[in-house]
């Protein structure tokens, strides 16, 4: 039997109380349901439970709908999503967190329509929200997007803009409609992008309430009195759909780095996979002695692109050390700096640490050895 809410799992959430499938009896408020799952959704969770939490607040967070529990690390032990471990840590009421596997569910949605949410928040939530789901609170489903739209619509926004070397991103609030992302505006914030920011740095910049920057969370709070009077329809805006582009999601294959392109896209690659894929790459260790060949695979971890290229090589394919990095010569007489490396089932190790573990070896790139 597939198990619809949390409350169902085990003694984990034993301790805390089972309460009625209903919000608050104070009427004057107005129910909201959250959508989301990863941990940057915590900081969207976290703005509007002490946003409810307020006297004057004209809202409440009546039910949380997340991903089911999934086994993760090591142990694989089943494990709630970190927006649900985040919630029961808060004391919200473990039966009205939601876990389907589908938000088409006909149960999920009978149990949704029970609440009668006047809106609907999501942040990364991870499934598609049918037109069933979308048809129940009548005053829409607002999504928190990290790009400003309509660029970067799909499932890998943050990684995208960061793989296309962008300079400036942001994050959109938008009511969400049956096409991917396609929804009208409410609001939106830009935020400049740092050329050494990686993904996960850069995604929780987006979702995470900062005093130096705007985020997902902080426009959504300012939004919400719009949002809760209908009026935020009213001033929304429609994408232009001849700006649209595409944020596809991820595959693992992407991951591998090829050195004959240029430094720039190699570094940018590094960036946006930073955390799942990452990016690999394949060098050949030559012992000098013996002159035997040794294939390596290596998980790139932070790079940073050279300012100058002119750098002494007895051959154009040697990875060189210098001043801490690992030097790769890369397309366009560019080159790549390795700061941080991972051996297959090995800790991250710096530059530095890794040389010195070679013993006078020779580092090559794989091109010629294919």
């Amino acid at each position: 039997m597939m198990l619809r809410r949390f409350c169902c799992f085990s003694a984990s959430t034993s301790s805390f109380p089972s309460h009625p499938l209903s919000f608050s009896s104070n009427t004057k408020k107005k129910p909201l349901v959250f959508l989301g799952s990863p941990q940057v959704s915590t900081a969207v969770l976290d703005a509007l439970l002490n946003a409810s939490a307020s006297p004057q607040s004209s809202f409440e967070v009546s039910a949380i709908v997340t991903q089911p529990p999934s086994r993760r690390d090591r142990g694989r032990k089943l494990m709630p999503s970190p927006i649900a471990q985040y919630a029961l840590d808060r004391n919200f009421p473990s039966d009205l967190i939601f876990t389907p596997e589908r938000a088409a569910e006909d149960a999920f949605l009978s149990d949704l329509r029970a609440l009668q949410p006047e809106l609907c928040i999501t942040a990364a939530y991870g499934n598609i929200l049918p037109s069933k789901f979308l048809n129940i609170p009548p005053l829409g489903t607002v999504n928190i997007h990290p790009s400003l739209l309509p660029q970067y619509r799909g499932a890998a926004p943050v990684q995208r803009a960061l793989q296309d070397g962008v300079k400036e991103t942001g994050v959109s609030l938008a009511f969400t409609v049956r096409a991917l992302d396609a929804g009208p505006v409410i609001a939106c914030e830009r935020l400049e992008v740092d050329d050494q920011i990686k993904a996960p740095d850069l995604l929780a910049l987006l979702f995470s309430e900062g005093v130096l920057h705007s985020s997902g969370a902080k426009l959504l709070i300012r939004e919400l009195p719009s949002l809760l009077d209908g009026s935020a329809k009213e001033k929304a805006w429609p994408q232009d759909d001849s700006k649209v582009t595409l944020a596809p999601k991820i595959a693992p294959e992407e991951s591998w780095l090829s050195f004959d392109q240029d430094a720039v896209v190699l570094h940018n690659k590094v960036r946006a996979f930073a955390g799942w894929p990452g990016t690999r790459a394949k060098i050949v260790l030559v012992d000098e002695g013996d002159g035997q060949c040794k294939e390596l695979e290596l998980k790139i971890i932070t790079t940073r692109v050279c300012s100058r290229s002119n750098f002494e090589r007895n051959e154009a394919d040697d990875i060189t050390f210098v001043k801490g990095g690992l030097i790769f010569p890369c397309g366009g007489c560019t080159s790549l700096e390795v700061l941080e490396v991972q051996l297959p089932g090995k800790k991250v190790v710096n530059a530095a640490s890794f040389w010195n573990g070679l013993r006078g070896k020779k580092l090559k790139t794989l091109s010629q050895y294919k």
